[in-house]
């Protein structure tokens, strides 16, 4: 089942699947045509912790997750939600965590085919000089993401 609503960062999509979530849909992505579109309790607390995030309320989503990819996208996926938030992680760190320092366009691969951006932030993920890369849902959503969260975490207690 499909949900869309507009946000800050445009139109998206969330996809639940058995109760978790498993794809998240930028304006720009294209929506299978097959899709079967309505609500569901996972969708609505989905989109209500997203519209928190992008408040700077929440920085830790607590949903269920259930990405598809290879064994090695998903352990690429595992260290990008490791990544704290308001901070960034290199291509370079995230190969080196997840097994294999010189997968480095492997890991920029999985960012690419991440399948639930923001809920796993690839977004934090940068090049080596701390510029930004590619990201799916284009670099003005990037930045604007990795923007909020500097600018909400240091009002973030950390106790």
């Amino acid at each position: 089942m499909i949900s869309f609503q507009k946000t800050s960062i445009g139109r998206i999509g969330l996809e639940d699947l058995d109760g978790a979530l498993a794809r998240f849909y930028f304006e720009t992505d294209r929506v299978p045509a097959d899709s079967v579109t309505g609500e569901t309790p996972l969708l609505t607390e989905a989109f209500g912790q997203l519209e928190a995030y992008l408040r700077g309320e929440l920085d830790r989503f607590s949903i269920p997750l259930a990405p598809a990819g290879t064994p090695f996208m998903l352990r690429v996926w595992e260290h990008l939600s490791a990544i704290p938030y308001g901070c960034e992680a290199t291509y370079r760190q995230i190969a080196e965590a997840s097994g294999n320092i010189r997968a480095v366009r492997a890991v920029g691969t999985a960012c690419r085919k991440n399948p639930i951006p923001v809920f796993i932030p690839c977004h934090r993920v940068v090049g080596s000089d701390g510029h930004l890369t590619g990201y799916r849902g284009g670099l003005a959503i990037k930045h604007a993401l990795l923007d909020l969260e500097s600018r909400f975490r240091s009002r973030r207690y950390r106790g």
